[in-house]
């Protein structure tokens, strides 16, 4: 195995792990609610795995499109530093990512299709719930959010197993023939 697919497949795997992490911490910081000293560490956690991601998620897809990873990856530490509205530059990173991923062909297209449709969704509806419609801002008691966040982690599980067993199909990265964005 070749340097760079070693470090390809390093980069994939921690991404996946980090994903798993990120979830967890995610749902686990959402259960405790108000005991704000365990919430408060599971947000800070959160955040350095949205950093680890993007820098990974960056690392995996920077071949497909410098430009376009850039910003994905610039969305991703956004959101690790926003408290407020952090879920859009999330939506957005994970969008562009999964573009990466669909257009190079680096994880099967019907993950990356997933992933796309996911994140476009939240892109669509999340600046919708800000303006008061889906029952108004993101609410983990609204039917609406659960339903529009569920694709997203079906997504995200599936691709975080994904990496960590299969990594990503580096042949494509020495293949890539289309334009960079």
């Amino acid at each position: 195995m070749k340097t760079s697919e070693t470090s390809q497949l390093t980069y994939a795997r921690v991404a996946g792990f980090t994903f798993l992490f990120y979830i967890v911490a995610g749902i686990t910081s959402m259960a405790l609610g108000s005991q704000a000293q365990a919430a408060d560490l599971l947000s800070l956690l959160q955040s350095f795995s949205a950093l680890v991601l993007g820098v990974t998620l960056y690392a995996l897809t920077r071949e497909q499109g410098p430009v376009l990873a850039l910003l994905a990856l610039t969305c991703r530490i956004a959101e690790a530093i926003q408290y407020g509205e952090s879920a859009i530059y999330f939506a957005v990173g994970s969008l562009f990512f999964s573009w990466l991923l669909l257009r190079g062909r680096l994880i099967p297209v019907w993950l990356a299709q997933l992933g796309v449709a996911a994140s476009a969704l939240l892109v669509v509806v999340l600046p919708a719930q800000l303006a008061g419609l889906f029952g108004g801002p993101t609410s983990w008691a609204s039917s609406v959010t659960w339903l529009v966040w569920l694709p997203m982690l079906v997504f995200e599980l599936t691709f975080a197993f994904w990496l960590m067993i299969k990594g990503i199909n580096v042949g494509q990265i020495e293949k890539q023939t289309l334009p960079s964005i």
